[in-house]
């Protein structure tokens, strides 16, 4: 038992490492990304999130959307943000405060056929647009 109980620990810890190496990798792509829509003029826009409910409220943020059904986006600093949140009344009055999650290189793994894909399509993709 306790063997399983390192072996699972060990896999863990490897996981960890890999997603941080990985948001590395995301965060250079993040930041040519930010330093291209500067260079360019390209503003960024308030950014508005999607409560779990559909509705879409403010938020706190300012960036630009690199999916076209506006659910992630990147920040004017270089954050990565899903926008896609929980909330109440509350949110739906006042807006939602965002916190940045951990950019990855992979948008959605694992997810359907066209929702998935390279960050770096997605970037290029609002460069394009």
């Amino acid at each position: 038992m306790n063997q399983r109980r390192e072996d699972a620990k060990l896999r863990f810890e490897l996981s960890q490492g890999q997603a941080r190496s990985e948001a590395v990798a995301a965060q250079k792509l993040i930041d040519d990304f930010v330093a291209t829509c500067v260079e360019r003029g390209i503003a960024p826009e308030p950014l508005k999130a999607r409560l779990m409910t559909g509705q879409v409220v403010k938020t706190d943020r300012k960036g630009w959307y690199i999916r076209a059904n506006k659910s992630l986006a990147i920040g004017d600093g270089g954050e990565f943000y899903q926008l896609t949140v929980p909330g109440s009344m509350l949110e739906r009055l006042r807006g939602v405060n965002l916190e940045p999650t951990q950019p990855v290189l992979v948008v959605n793994r694992g997810g359907r056929d066209g929702d998935a894909g390279d960050l770096a399509d997605f970037l290029a993709w609002r460069l394009a647009n």
